[in-house]
């Protein structure tokens, strides 16, 4: 049986007020087609809904029946139609995004600063994702897109809708802690520095990858001591003497103790690295998160 949602909502507003005339005011409809409306629907039901009198009408049983579903039913269409009307407007609504410690420190702090300022109403969720599971979560959906580093090494096979934009160009610098404060002293060759224990994020990162092709590209095996989870781990751990490693430029601005870290000066160059934005272009983005997705390409 096909009933048309007009005949629904028509039905809401007499059964609601219990009068033909209101429910045509509300509407701004006339009383005849609100009437005419009501008799075909239940024509169409098969049954009555309504008893009419001069003061009005009121429900049979088979009228409460039916009104006991439909009010609710419209109500949830209400509330949905506020929700996305709230949405559009950025009053209301989610924002999910995957990302690294670097791209959170180096760029999405302080646009989240601005965009939450603009938007008090939107929820903001951030999972701390390296490179491939911040790629997972945006392919599964659970992310609204992720912001990285490079390289991003998006898999061949899922890369065509995937779109990178990088946001922002930034260095890496090898530090080390006063015990190896030394080598600070004089320019040195990668070469030499193998001798002491470096620090690195771990095997399964995008960066462990990098930092593997540039010691092969100088004919050298990166062979680190220490493995770690995190980038904002690496500065502790390098401070307390566990050896030396390479710490993005925008980790060291936001540490505090300045006097505890010291930077070695290579011979070879360290290429630039980018943190970028990383989308699904299959997924279309919420009016939340493509306003969020626009101030961060902005400082493009």
């Amino acid at each position: 049986m096909q009933v048309t949602y007009d005949y629904y909502r028509i039905f809401y507003y007499v059964a609601k007020y219990k009068s033909f005339t209101r429910a045509a005011s509300i509407l701004m409809n006339s009383q005849p087609n609100i009437t005419r409306s009501m008799n075909n629907l239940e024509k169409q039901l098969g049954c009555t809904l309504f008893i009419r009198s001069n003061r009005g009408v009121t429900l049979t049983p088979e009228g409460e029946k039916l009104y006991s579903h439909v009010s609710v039913a419209y109500k949830q269409l209400q509330t949905a139609e506020l929700e996305l009307s709230n949405s559009s407007l950025l009053e209301s609504g989610t924002v999910t995004i995957s990302a690294s410690e670097t791209s959170l420190h180096g760029i999405l702090l302080d646009v989240l600063k601005d965009f939450r300022n603009d938007y008090p109403g939107i929820h903001i969720h951030i999972f701390n994702h390296h490179t491939l599971q911040a790629i997972q979560s945006v392919r599964s959906g659970l992310s609204d897109f992720a912001v990285i580093t490079s390289p991003a090494r998006i898999p061949a096979k899922i890369h065509k809708p995937f779109k990178e934009t990088k946001l922002k160009e930034y260095q890496e610098r090898l530090i080390c802690s006063k015990k190896y404060s030394f080598l600070a002293e004089k320019k040195q060759h990668l070469s030499v520095l193998q001798q002491y224990p470096f620090v690195s994020l771990a095997r399964e990162t995008m960066t462990y990858e990098y930092y593997t092709e540039f010691f092969l590209h100088h004919g050298l095996v990166l062979s680190p001591e220490i493995e770690v989870a995190t980038s904002d781990q690496l500065i502790p751990v390098i401070t307390h003497d566990l050896g030396i490693g390479f710490v993005p430029e925008v980790l060291l601005n936001d540490y505090p103790c300045t006097d505890e870290i010291f930077e070695i000066q290579l011979y070879e160059k360290t290429p630039s690295r980018f943190i970028c934005l990383v989308e699904d272009t299959s997924h279309p983005l919420s009016a939340a998160a493509m306003k969020l997705k626009d101030m961060l390409t902005a400082l493009e």
